[in-house]
This record gives structure tokens, C-alpha cells and sequence, in this order.
């Protein structure tokens, strides 16, 4: 297995962030009064190596993945409709597609592994397999078509640089991978199934229930038992959290993680989330994995978005921890565990509007509120163009 993901990021470029920093304080306003935008600017700012950034060229890429988990009754909807939504992005009527026409962002749909047994017009075809298999009975990936999975996200990183991208959305499509996602971080947080597992595309509270059982079943057949009780008690490194909400002690989202919490396996972090992506997690979010990593080696921002893409986060920076430093978290998603992962990434999200469709959709509706914030940043006039006496008092 070629362990290019090891290699470091790219560092953030601190010059241009301090120009911004430094800019910032001479524009015709009090200091800090535009929040969090000023924020967003001058960490673009060190991302871009500009101090006056811009997002002109995003680049969207939907990973598709099938699930033989989806055999356990944990999904709302048939397999086949992964396959239908990869024609319905292609055609432009997802949610998705719409969206990110109208913000002018490219749109790639990649099949990494789906059902659909020949190539589809217009998606690329980089599959690992035709579905993962049932993470409850058996490993959901070989260790080959884990390598195949990372690259193939590595891969659409490449495409999106070669297009000339200054920002990457990853997005998801695949029937059951909102288990595949709690499965996996659990098995990184050392949660039981019943803290992550959620309704997903629309499960009752029964359903909720047999997917929580469903993951229990599979970290325990991969080792991966929690050390926490069933009733979901908050473990220490979960003490941000309250009521499922993420309250970080700073307003600021400065890219540090929280210390990580004992490994349920042991060996290295790295090891750990190398196996948790192998054993619980699916293609589409392998690829993820690869693509942030490759991203943030290339110096590509990413704007991430809602509970799956996170859990693929999470992976990728106990992978490469460097990695965070080229994240920005589009949203709350309004399904339930997602504020855990984004606690245990040390994220504030930029939105939260009760999304929780995936496809990359509350990332690209997120994408206007960082253009926003280097348009603001770099059009505003200092004090001194202005001829605007700066307040001492």
C-alpha cells in the first residue's frame, strides 16, 4: 500500500496571512465588528498565500458509493436509487447540481463504488468495487481497495487543480451511508452506535434504534467496542457538547483538534483510522479522506459539508493531522451527531439551517458567505483612502 497520504500539507503561508490581519485593522470600521467574516478572510488569506483572497473557481466533486450494510434494514430508500441520482446529478435536477450552477461551481460526479455494473454518461468511473460488503458480518473493504478508494479521491483533487480550483466541495450520494459514517466515527470516538445513529433519510424511531444495534454489532466484530455505556453518557472529550450542541470555549474556529481520546485498538492514530476506514466506512468516504488530504498536500482549501463528509474528515486528519489546517466546516447538519464530529475536529460551523441532504449541498450553499467575506475584505476602503478619522477613544 503506497501511504501518500503520510505526506505532510502544505503549511498555511503566515506572511500573507499577517498582511490580512494587518489589513483588516486599517478598513473604515471598528475592529472585529464584521465577526466571523473577518475571520474567513484571513484564514483564506493564509490558504490562498493572498492577502486579499479570492473564490472564483470552485470545484464540487460527489463521490457515489453502494453499502451491503443496507441488508440489515438500515436504510429508508432501495439501493437503486444511488444509481437513478447519479443520472439525476448528470441531468442537473439534484439539488446539488442546481445549486452549484447557480453559483458557478463546477460539478463532477465520480462512481467509486456503486452497483451499477458498466460506466454511466458523464460520471467518472473510478470504482474500487461493485459495493462495499456488510460492515456488521465482515470487513467493508480489502486493504487494496482502500488504496484504490484514497486514491480515486486523490485523483479528483488532481482534476480540480489541473481546472485551475481555488476551493473543493466534496459532496456524497449513496444508499446507507449515514450508518457507514456514525459506524466510522464511533469506531475513531470510541462511541456506541446509539450516540452517532440518526434518522438519515428518513427513518422512524424504530429504525434509529436497529441502526444503532447494527453498529454496535459491527464495532464489536472489528474490536472497536466502545468504552462508554449505552445510556451515551458525555466522555470527557465530548465535555464541549451540550444537548447536541457544539459549544467551543473560542468564538474562533482556529484549526486545532482536541487531544484525541484513548484508542479502543491501540497502536497509532494513524493505524486506527486506517482500519476504521477499511473495516466501517464506505468507498465514497474514503475517497473523501483521500481528496482532503490531497487537497490540503496541493494547498487547496476545502469547504466541508454536513455529517458524512465530516466523518470522512475526521478520518483524513488522524491520518494526516496537517490536514486540518486547509478545512472550513460549511454547517450543522440536522442530523443529530454531526455536532460530536465537528466538537472532536475542533469546528465551528459556518451555517445552521436544519440541512441534511448531503450531495455536498449545505457546502455549496455556504460557499456565498466566504466570497462574501474576501469581497468585503478586499473592496472595503482602509481609513486612510477614505479620508476617515480612526477612533482613539
Amino acid at each position: 500500500m503506497n501511504d501518500w497520504w503520510r505526506e505532510p500539507a502544505r503549511p498555511l503561508d503566515a506572511d500573507a496571512r499577517d498582511a490580512a490581519l494587518a489589513r483588516q485593522g486599517q478598513l473604515t470600521k471598528p475592529a472585529g465588528s464584521l465577526g466571523r467574516l473577518e475571520e474567513l478572510a484571513v484564514r483564506l488569506a493564509a490558504m490562498r498565500g493572498n492577502s486579499r483572497p479570492a473564490l472564483e473557481h470552485p470545484w464540487v466533486a460527489v463521490f457515489a458509493g453502494d453499502h451491503g450494510v443496507v441488508e440489515e434494514g438500515v436504510a429508508a430508500f432501495p439501493q437503486d436509487v444511488t444509481r437513478q441520482m447519479l443520472l439525476n446529478f448528470v441531468a442537473g435536477g439534484a439539488a446539488v447540481a442546481v445549486m452549484a450552477r447557480e453559483v458557478g461551481a463546477r460539478l463532477e460526479v465520480v462512481d467509486v463504488g456503486t452497483l451499477a455494473p458498466e460506466p454511466l454518461p458523464g460520471v467518472v468511473w473510478d470504482k474500487s468495487a461493485r459495493s462495499t460488503a456488510n460492515l456488521a458480518r465482515d470487513a467493508a473493504m480489502s486493504p487494496e481497495q482502500l488504496d484504490h478508494a484514497l486514491a480515486a479521491g486523490r485523483r479528483a483533487a488532481e482534476r480540480a487543480l489541473t481546472s485551475g480550483a481555488d476551493i473543493f466541495i466534496g459532496g456524497e450520494m449513496g444508499i446507507g451511508n449515514t450508518t457507514v459514517a456514525a459506524a466510522l466515527g464511533c469506531a475513531l470516538l470510541g462511541l456506541p452506535g446509539s450516540a452517532l445513529a440518526g434518522p438519515g433519510t428518513g427513518l422512524d424511531g424504530a429504525g434509529v434504534t436497529r441502526k444503532a444495534a447494527v453498529i454496535d454489532r459491527a464495532l464489536a466484530l472489528h474490536g472497536f467496542v466502545s468504552s462508554l455505556a449505552q445510556d451515551d453518557a458525555t466522555p470527557p472529550f465530548l465535555e464541549g457538547v451540550r444537548g447536541g450542541i457544539s459549544t467551543p470555549a473560542s468564538p474562533i474556529d482556529t484549526g486545532e483538534i482536541p487531544p484525541t481520546p484513548p484508542l479502543i485498538k491501540g497502536g497509532t492514530e494513524f493505524e486506527h483510522a486506517l482500519d476504521a476506514l477499511r473495516r466501517v466506512s464506505g468507498f465514497e468516504i474514503a475517497a473523501l479522506a483521500g481528496a482532503y488530504i490531497a487537497c490540503a498536500r496541493a494547498g487547496l482549501p476545502v469547504l466541508v459539508d454536513g455529517f458524512i463528509t465530516t466523518a470522512a474528515a475526521l478520518a483524513a486528519c488522524r491520518l494526516n493531522p496537517g490536514a486540518r489546517d486547509w478545512l472550513l466546516f460549511a454547517h450543522r447538519s440536522a442530523e443529530p451527531g454531526h455536532a460530536r464530529l465537528l466538537d472532536a475536529l475542533g469546528a465551528r460551523p459556518l451555517l445552521q439551517l436544519d440541512m441534511r441532504l448531503g450531495e455536498g449541498s449545505g457546502a455549496v450553499a455556504a460557499l456565498p458567505l466566504l466570497r462574501l467575506a474576501c469581497a468585503v475584505h478586499g473592496g472595503m476602503a482602509t481609513f486612510a483612502e477614505a479620508g476617515v478619522s480612526e477612533g482613539g477613544e
